[in-house]
């Protein structure tokens, strides 16, 4: 068994530690999900926790973790006698991103519980988090019906597992700690919400911190446990601290002061629901009985709202999440007045938090908000004035432009029935979803098709000498449910940024566009992508990812100008798309070229961009071609571009509203008529 590295010897994220400490101290807080970049130390401080949480007693050989003192009454091991118990050390277990559904809340035997009418019931990873840590790495790369049962357990402190009439419940009531890098894709919102706290994590940049870090790393990796016993005394300490704040919690006073800026901070901030109110509440609560305190202090509902709060405002997927700390200080001190402690007993003239907590947001007069202040609508579009002229095909780079505002469109859907990972938007063979039909089990049996196993087993029970009234159920005679659900696909946008495409107004309108579809992409849990081309050459701009939000980013500082290497943009996504079938061979591809249909630069360059063309077609990829020429005279290359892509094409002017959504459903249905192997027909709207 490894050694943990310490907890107290992480350098730095002072945010991140007391966000920890305060779940060890009241797990009703909720759980803690860390964001942030890759080698920031979010799994070796979530991994370090457990050896600082106090032991706990147990009944012997009970499966689910009982308290002795006050055992579960539907526990599936029990009924349990109440007593000493035994102790042992506080677990932390860890939920696989790969984990089935039966790995996460445990399995009913379907064949005892058919033939011998026993639950026989093998505990998940659920059972085993009972009074301790569940901790997920990666948790928003976790299916989401994974996520949704993890969620529900976390809520109601239960785990639930129903299986053709069969019922098992067991007492559930863990610690849940996630981390993610938010390059790899986002939360859906109304997960977010169900997190207690969130805090957001970046390396230092500060060349002693970073030295002290890897001083500290290197001594752990030669030496383990020689490095741990030199911090086991500041390890003994923290946890004898936790264990006297979880003493004082009961006793701590949550003021109507108090509770008033709590409200009013929520309120402010226009928070859905009540959840962050009551997060708040218990955080601030926490938090004054670590600082040793009966009392909630301002600073205490201060801390407590940077930790709960900054997740809850993402208005949509491309916000970044934050908090405005110049309007959280001016509702505080506006609601300030009815709470009468905060006269004199505070001599503290910063009003920070306790510094003997050693958490963040130790600066009331943090800058980092500038950013995000800056950010929406800094610089109005230029050269808006004159007649969009298209710019030669040698023109220089110009500025990027700013998107124009986004719409909702219709859901894109990838012809025929897929097998790819679960998501909401084409037709797939899934684990969840409509039953179709039945089949034998691959492997462990997950859904059982009832109807199916009985008429596999009726046949043979004379032969199986059957007498009472149980059916005798062999293994072969059981039937593997299948269901059709939704899956995600691939959406890889292939963009001209060429000086043809260069006009302003057109740049802003299709950037406007594909910013859309990007959200309906993070709605679908898509995989996106982005390749776009100028100059002599195609780039990656960014390979498929989960991440929408790095999509828009890129997007939103694409330069333009130059040639249209569009046999190259072309060549490029298509060596794109064969490299993730490598990677991920059941996801299937919608491919959304951007182009007014010229191509430069080599000779024939029309012709070798329609040779390109043809290789997605021979590979029956979906695609559909965005024609942002503009003009009296048109030359249409764009539609011969579809055609030879056996796609569809739509002019810009039809990138409004719920027209491009509307065309690609059509798109989609003519490929589903014409077969998966055949191609689209070509279309041009009126």
């Amino acid at each position: 068994m490894t050694t943990p590295f310490p907890f107290t010897a992480v350098v730095g994220q002072d945010d991140l530690r007391l966000a920890l400490l305060l779940n060890a101290v009241s797990p009703a807080v909720g759980g803690v999900l860390v964001r942030g970049e890759k080698g920031t130390a979010k799994s070796t401080a979530v991994r370090a926790l457990s050896a600082l949480l106090p032991e706990v007693a147990v009944v012997p050989g009970c499966r689910f973790s009982c308290d002795p003192a006050a055992p579960d009454p539907a526990c599936p091991d029990g009924p349990h006698e109440t007593g000493p118990g035994a102790q042992r050390p506080a677990r932390m277990v860890e939920l696989p991103v790969g984990a089935s559904e039966d790995r996460l809340v445990g399995a009913l035997d379907i064949e005892r519980a058919l033939s011998e009418g026993v639950k026989a019931f093998e505990p998940g990873l659920l059972a085993d988090a009972h009074r301790g840590i569940l901790y997920v790495d990666e948790v928003n790369l976790l299916h989401d019906h994974l996520v949704d049962l993890l969620l529900d357990a976390a809520a109601m402190g239960a785990s639930y597992v129903e299986r053709e009439g069969v019922s098992v419940r067991h007492a559930a009531r863990f610690l849940l700690v996630g981390t993610m890098n938010p390059e790899e894709g986002e939360l859906r919102p109304q997960l977010l919400d169900r997190f207690g706290l969130t805090v957001e994590v970046a390396a230092s940049r500060e060349p002693d911190q970073r030295v002290e870090v890897v001083r500290r790393r290197l001594a752990y990796d030669d030496d383990p446990a020689g490095f741990t016993v030199r911090w086991a005394d500041e390890e003994s300490a923290v946890r004898q601290r936790i264990v006297a704040a979880r003493e004082l919690l009961p006793s701590v006073r949550l003021g109507d002061g108090a509770l008033r800026q709590i409200a009013a901070t929520c309120a402010a901030f226009e928070v859905d629901g009540m959840r962050a109110d009551i997060v708040m509440a218990r955080t601030a609560t926490a938090l004054a009985a670590w600082a040793g305190r009966t009392d909630v202090l301002a600073e205490d509902v201060r801390q407590a709202a940077l930790l709960a709060l900054p997740h809850r405002r993402r208005r949509n997927p491309f916000d970044a999440p934050g908090l405005d700390e110049n309007k959280l200080d001016e509702t505080l001190e506006e609601f300030a007045e009815p709470e009468p402690q905060s006269e004199d007993d505070d001599p503290d003239p910063d009003g920070g938090p306790d510094g003997s907590g050693g958490g963040g947001g130790q600066q009331p007069e943090s800058d980092s908000d500038g950013p995000q202040g800056g950010d929406t609508g800094a610089q109005p579009e230029a050269g808006e004035g004159g007649e969009p002229q298209p710019s030669g095909a040698g023109s220089g780079e110009q500025q990027p432009v700013q998107a124009s505002e986004p719409f909702r469109t219709k859901v894109l859907s990838v012809p025929g029935l897929g097998e790819g990972a679960a998501g909401r938007r084409s037709r797939a063979r899934t684990e969840h979803g409509r039953t179709t039909g039945a089949r034998r089990p691959q492997g462990a049996l997950t859904k059982l098709h009832l109807a199916a196993t009985i008429q596999a087993a009726a046949p043979h029970q004379l032969a199986r000498g059957r007498s009472g009234r149980g059916l005798v159920v062999r293994r072969d005679d059981l039937r593997q449910a299948t269901r059709e659900g939704r899956e995600g696909n691939l959406v890889l946008f292939v963009v001209d940024a060429s000086g043809s495409m260069a006009a302003r107004q057109r740049m802003s309108a299709v950037k406007g566009a594909v910013l859309s579809l990007l959200l309906d992409a993070y709605q679908r849990r898509d995989k996106v992508g982005l390749v776009t081309f100028r100059g002599s050459a195609a780039d990656v701009a960014l390979p498929p990812t989960s991440s929408v939000d790095a999509a828009a980013v890129r997007l939103e500082s694409l330069p333009t100008g130059g040639r249209t290497p569009l046999a190259a943009g072309l060549l490029k996504a298509h060596d794109v798309l064969r490299v993730e079938r490598l990677r991920d061979p059941a996801r299937r591809a919608l491919v959304v070229l951007v182009t007014d249909g010229r191509a430069t630069g080599g000779p024939e360059p029309v012709a070798l961009a329609g040779r390109a063309a043809r290789l997605f077609a021979a590979d029956g990829v979906a695609s559909v071609v965005v024609d942002c020429e503009s003009g009296p005279v048109r030359l249409g290359l764009a539609g011969q571009l579809a055609g030879e892509l056996e796609g569809t094409a739509v002019t810009l002017d039809e990138l409004r509203a719920d027209s491009i959504a509307g065309l690609v459903r059509d798109v989609q249905g003519n490929q589903g008529r014409s077969g998966s192997g055949s191609g689209f027909a070509s279309r041009r709207a009126a």
